[in-house]
């Protein structure tokens, strides 16, 4: 028999973990201050990210037979509109902030008349301007064609610019509703127009 005191395994892993915690390299405050700027200086790319890496407008043309009119809704990002604003016209908009420049609006109007066409039988029709909101990060824009007799129409053709001169990569998206019919595009720099032939 035996005599004496033995280690049990709960005493010998103790005095294991005491020797690894005194082999472990230790950090003095600079370190650690360098090793947390590191982090944050390689964290800083990831947050760029969050902004959206895309060009996409989506423009929804729907026909009302009760108002006899083509009832338009466009929808773009916010801070593409303002980066063109500021390239095209020179005017820092601030779209969607209590400090919006009190002439986006006007310029707004501006540019969507020379970058969204529409064709009715192969004559350019104007619309009208009913104004915008916002949700989110996209601005909505509200358009109108009035006196619109559908069964009278022949073709219908949508040309969209938007963004095209200012992002290659822009694709607009027109979807065009009519009679429980619905008819899609995409639309991109090389190729702005589309048709529906009724």
């Amino acid at each position: 028999m035996v005599t004496g005191k033995s280690r049990t395994n709960s005493q010998e892993q103790t005095i294991d973990n005491q020797k690894m915690a005194h082999d472990l390299p230790t950090f003095t405050k600079n370190e650690e201050m360098r090793s947390k700027v590191i982090l944050i200086f390689l964290a800083i790319p990831l947050l760029a990210f969050n902004t959206h890496k895309f060009y996409l407008s989506v423009t929804n043309i729907n026909y009302s037979e009760k108002d006899k009119a083509f009832q338009i809704t466009s929808r773009l990002f916010i801070d593409d509109l303002d980066e063109l604003l500021e390239e095209r016209y020179g005017i820092e908009a601030k779209l969607g902030t209590d400090a919006e420049n009190p002439v986006a609006d006007a310029y707004l109007e501006k540019y969507l008349n020379t970058k969204l066409l529409l064709y009715l039988n192969d004559v350019k029709v104007d619309y009208t301007f009913l104004g915008k909101k916002y949700d989110n990060d996209v601005v909505i824009f509200y358009l109108e064609i009035e006196n619109v007799i559908f069964k009278d129409l022949k073709t219908v053709v949508v040309e969209n610019e938007l963004l095209t001169d200012l992002f290659d990569e822009q694709k607009n998206l027109v979807h065009i509703k009519y009679n429980g019919e619905k008819k899609s595009f995409i639309l991109i720099k090389s190729d702005t127009k589309g048709m529906l032939n009724l």
